[in-house]
């Protein structure tokens, strides 16, 4: 399916004059996203075997080129004409459907069908390659397609982290009846996945959940009202409702899978209320469900059904790292265009010094996030044993504390950024026709969804770290690549490395004091910038060894500086090296290690 040309669209008229648009406002519009981005491409080269590298190199590559044009077209439309309940048929009989543009459709169909990135990590055969996917090579999709949709990443992350969960804890007759049709890349015959979690009542108090389960016949049947529910019409959730008999609070909680359907076609019994009318992600439908004793199917053990949810949750909060990171880049591409491209006042914006380094600031978070989510998707990777090596506790472990470091870091980030990014554009950028606004309203999701940013700092600094002492595994495991990077002066991994021994005894002692958890937030902060500092050192050294090119380590200097460093606010600065720094960065050019040590 293809955008026909009598629909609403965005395309510029055959006769425009390109030149004379790029200079009054020059865009990303015949970019390639993939093949714009040096720093995915350096890191999928150190994460991956060369082999699986090369393999998903065209794939990648066709992929950033739609996201920088088709896919960001049809985002735009979708964003404009928001899904459509109907609570009728056109007989006026009762039957409640969504009515989605398009545009909406195209989208699903290359996500689903084309690159079929909600099966990734469950089959083989997905862009070509005989095994199920690492968790590192499907976040690079991810992060893609993310850069032109936000909306449906989530449905396309509940479909995936929906069949783990079923993997890991359903029976083989649960397995049997959800997993064909979650993890086909036939878009007609695709049962998406749901997570129906938040009540009213409880909102992140998960213990106070009011949704009840009763045995009829030998049927599981739920009542009760989810109050946000994305992918409301989707072909099957997981839910958690408290079985009866069961006692109060999280500990009485059960997870159960719900279809849309029942076996004979027709609608379970549960309604779809309203949908809601939201900020962002304004493609995907959100609503509000009424359950009218809908039939489910037990997820593993009832008793165990809030640990079992919460796996999706971890999984679930990977992905939105990963796409707060994608909006905080296509923020940045969007950027780098006005900046090279925009000329004011004689010279091209690039020319001038403050907005080399607002671009800088803008750039900085935007690499923290690439770094980081590589190292946490390896984690996974390495915890699950994927490639048939034997499951890691170590990586399991550096997972738990890394997971909600990341993602309270990175979608906090992805705000400022994409705001920042569209001041960089000026008036044109606040125009609903342009991506900005849309960049913005969906980044403000990222930082409640799966958590606010205080519930995931806490679960970070007051469980990972105070139940299970995460942080030292996780630290250790960070100076270990620090040590690797031997191109690098060692006065510099010392200095970083002590900022990796500082946050950890902060995070230790917030933990361990009952009256420090307001110091969480800060903690989790520090974690996440002495990391992605260490990392982005291991990182430059592994680039310039395969490709003469040191200067990611510049972008870890900046994060030592500005966000690891107490700062005289009425001190000044070294304009000069400064302006070395950002020549380095922003253009396109290698540096050699050894001529950017200079600037260290």
């Amino acid at each position: 399916m293809t955008i026909e040309p009598e629909q609403e669209t965005m395309l510029d008229h055959p006769e425009r004059d390109a030149t004379a648009d790029a200079i009054i406002a020059p865009d990303t519009r015949d970019w390639n996203f993939f093949e714009a981005d040096d720093g995915l491409q350096d890191l999928l080269t150190i994460y991956l075997t060369p082999e699986l590298a090369e393999h998903l190199r065209p794939y990648l590559a066709k992929l950033g080129a739609l996201a920088a044009g088709e896919l960001d077209e049809a985002a735009h439309l979708a964003d404009r004409h928001p899904p459509i309940l109907h609570h009728r048929d056109r007989f006026g009989r009762e039957y409640q459907s969504i009515e989605y543009h398009p545009a909406y459709r195209r989208l699903e169909e290359v996500a689903y069908g084309q690159f079929a990135m909600h099966a990734m990590s469950h089959r083989g055969g997905t862009v070509g390659w005989p095994d199920p996917l690492p968790a590192v090579a499907k976040h690079a999709f991810t992060y893609l397609f993310n850069q032109a949709e936000f909306g449906l990443g989530c449905p396309i992350n509940v479909t995936d982290s929906g069949a783990h969960v079923i993997r890991l804890f359903g029976d083989d007759a649960l397995k049997e009846r959800f997993l064909p049709h979650m993890l086909t890349d036939d878009v007609q015959a695709l049962w998406q996945g749901a997570q129906f979690m938040t009540e009213r009542e409880g909102g992140s108090d998960v213990g106070r959940t009011a949704t009840t389960a009763k045995q009829i016949n030998g049927e599981w049947r739920i009542w009760g009202d989810k109050w946000f529910c994305s992918n409301a019409d989707a072909g099957m959730a997981l839910l958690l409702a408290r079985p009866e008999g069961a006692g109060d609070g999280s500990r009485g909680l059960g997870l159960f899978a719900m279809p849309r359907y029942l076996d004979d076609g027709t609608p379970n019994a549960y309604r779809i209320v309203r949908l809601k009318d939201k900020l962002g992600t304004r493609s995907m439908a959100s609503g509000e469900i009424t359950l009218e004793g809908a039939v489910a199917y037990p997820v593993g053990p009832l008793e165990n059904g809030l640990k079992q949810m919460l796996e999706m949750v971890n999984w679930s909060r990977l992905s939105n790292g990963v796409k707060s990171a994608a909006l905080m880049r296509r923020a940045v591409h969007d950027a780098s265009a006005v900046i090279h491209g925009r000329r004011v006042f004689g010279s091209l914006i690039v020319e001038k010094p403050l907005a080399r380094r607002q671009m800088m600031k803008l750039q900085l978070a935007a690499e923290q996030a690439l770094s980081m989510w590589f190292f946490t998707a390896e984690a996974l990777d390495r915890s699950e044993g994927y490639g048939g090596r034997e499951p890691s506790q170590e990586a399991k472990a550096i997972l738990r504390i890394a997971t909600p470091v990341f993602k309270f870091r990175s979608t906090r980030d992805a705000r400022r950024v994409t705001g920042d990014a569209m001041e960089m554009r000026g008036g044109i950028g606040y125009v609903e026709e342009w991506a900005n606004p849309r960049l913005v309203r969906d980044a403000h999701l990222g930082s409640i969804w799966e958590g606010a940013g205080n519930v995931v700092s806490i679960d970070a600094i007051g469980r990972a770290v105070k139940r299970h002492a995460c942080h030292a595994p996780f630290i250790a495991a960070l100076k270990a690549r620090l040590d690797e990077a031997e191109r690098v002066p060692q006065a510099f991994r010392d200095e970083i490395g002590e900022a990796l021994t500082k946050s950890e005894r902060f995070a230790d002692e917030v933990a361990r004091d009952p009256d420090a958890e307001i110091e969480s937030r800060q903690a989790t902060s520090l974690l996440y910038h002495a990391a992605t500092a260490a990392l982005m050192t291991w990182e430059a050294d592994c680039i310039d060894r395969r490709r003469g090119d040191g200067r990611r380590i510049l972008w870890a200097k900046l994060v030592l500086d500005h966000k690891l460093k107490n700062r005289d606010p009425f001190g000044h600065g070294d304009g000069a090296q400064e302006n070395k720094i950002a020549e380095l960065l922003l253009g396109a050019e290698p540096a050699a290690m050894d001529d950017v040590i200079e600037l260290l």
